[in-house]
């Protein structure tokens, strides 16, 4: 811990901090998507273990740092193309990403099923939670490489992911409850997740894109949307008002 006394190392914490929150709300929105399925009951506890899982194995990987590395080593080439294990992680988690996002685009389409006699089988928590460890591999894994290209220090990484990962179980709920209850930032979400699964197939194949396009054009995209929300509640209080008169 003898970066302590260095304010160089307090900026990268910070910093290193900042990155992996915005990392993570791509956790919340995911882990916030599947938990939706399950019974109300349930769903808090599966957020809690779904995040707890997340904090597991960022840590898991931040401790088998010589492993991960070796991730980047060339397995095989295809068409002239290498691909490591880290390359392989990637592609199969941006394709896992668009399977799921395009099925929840789906099911938001159908026609209610209470309405129209069906009995589909309801989400359950083994399932639920399976996805869940699948997507935070994946998630770890880039927030694993990010801290190592960032700073030296282990204990710096591992105080960025614990606290992190606190920021992320205080805001998951929020977060949950705001997206289930405005289905038009359900559908964002989703699309996010597409442009995220995207990003992870091309930086599979070597192509490095920009993290900062990418969460530029989110925030932008829930800002316009935000703006709409705040619109909508105004007209509707408008008509009530009238109404009421």
């Amino acid at each position: 811990m003898e970066w302590i006394g260095s304010p160089e190392a307090w900026v990268a914490l910070s910093t290193l901090i900042a990155l992996e929150i915005v990392l993570g709300i791509d956790n919340i929105i995911f882990i916030s998507i599947l938990v939706a399925r399950l019974p109300v009951h349930q769903r808090d506890k599966a957020r809690r273990i779904g995040i707890g899982l997340a904090m597991l194995s960022r840590l898991a990987l931040l401790f088998a740092l010589t492993w991960v590395m070796g991730l980047t080593k060339e397995l095989f080439t295809v068409f002239g193309e290498g691909f490591s294990g880290r390359d392989m992680i990637l592609i199969g988690g941006g394709l896992f990403l668009l399977l799921k996002s395009t099925h929840e685009i789906h099911n938001s389409f159908e026609i209610d099923h209470e309405e129209s006699g069906a009995n589909p089988a309801a989400a359950t928590f083994g399932s639920v939670l399976f996805q869940i460890c699948l997507l935070d591999i994946v998630f770890s894994l880039d927030s694993v490489i990010t801290a190592v290209g960032m700073v030296d220090h282990i204990s710096i990484m591992v105080i960025a992911v614990v606290v992190s990962v606190l920021v992320m179980l205080l805001a998951s709920k929020s977060i949950a409850d705001f997206v289930d209850a405005n289905p038009t930032i359900k559908m964002l979400a989703l699309a996010f997740l597409i442009l995220i699964g995207v990003t992870l197939i091309v930086e599979g194949f070597d192509v490095h894109v920009p993290k900062g396009y990418i969460y530029f054009a989110m925030a932008f995209s829930v800002t316009v949307e935000l703006l709409n929300i705040r619109l909508r509640k105004s007209k509707q209080a408008i008509r009530l008002q009238k109404k009421i008169g």
